[in-house]
């Protein structure tokens, strides 16, 4: 174990890489976490000492379990354990690591009304159907992609994912210019 110094920097790096990769601002993670926008920015920036009355509610709100922001050993775990997120009609289970380059998320949509918002950002997605059928807009066209198949696709072509007749659940996987995107909107869960 390196010493309290050392792992209290990491932790205060870790608060703010979660932060950046998930595209949240000072006000937002606030927001999220019931803390003060100065209150965290003394947290990532060491002028406000590390107490689990402000690392609970940053863990909650970045989604991280408490474990994996205090994590110091070298054999990190490979078995993780998703929890649900919800918003609006989805449901997001992460299924990587928060510091992974490459970002896999279960999601669990239910039909809705009205357009769906098309987003672009760089990078590429891809995802797997794994039950339901997912109506995919890409720019003016709409492809169903079935139970069973999988699409990629460049990100720079505005994009949304609509479920078609009943719930759908699919897997997607993006990189992190992918997740910051996908993340402005609903307060940091990953939305494809």
């Amino acid at each position: 174990m390196g010493a309290p110094d050392d792992i209290e920097a990491m932790v205060r790096a870790r608060l703010r890489s979660l932060r950046a990769a998930q595209g949240l601002s000072l006000g937002e993670l606030s927001t999220l976490a019931n803390l003060s926008p100065s209150t965290i920015s003394r947290v990532e920036t060491g002028k406000r000492t590390l107490s689990l009355d402000v690392l609970v509610p940053l863990a909650r709100a970045l989604q991280v379990d408490l474990d994996a922001l205090l994590e110091v050993g070298d054999d990190l775990d490979v078995v993780i354990r998703p929890v649900p997120a919800h918003s609006g009609g989805r449901t997001t289970w992460a299924l990587s690591r928060p510091t992974a380059s490459m970002v896999a998320v279960k999601v669990r949509l239910e039909p809705r009304r009205g357009a769906a918002e098309l987003r672009v950002h760089p990078g590429r997605d891809w995802f797997y159907v794994l039950t339901g059928r997912v109506r995919l807009h890409l720019g003016e066209r709409q492809l169903v992609v079935r139970s069973g198949e999988a699409a990629e696709f460049a990100t720079m072509t505005p994009h949304a994912f609509v479920a078609v007749g009943g719930p759908a659940e699919m897997i997607t996987v993006f990189d992190r210019d992918g997740q910051r995107a996908h993340s402005h909107s609903d307060g940091g869960n990953p939305q494809p």
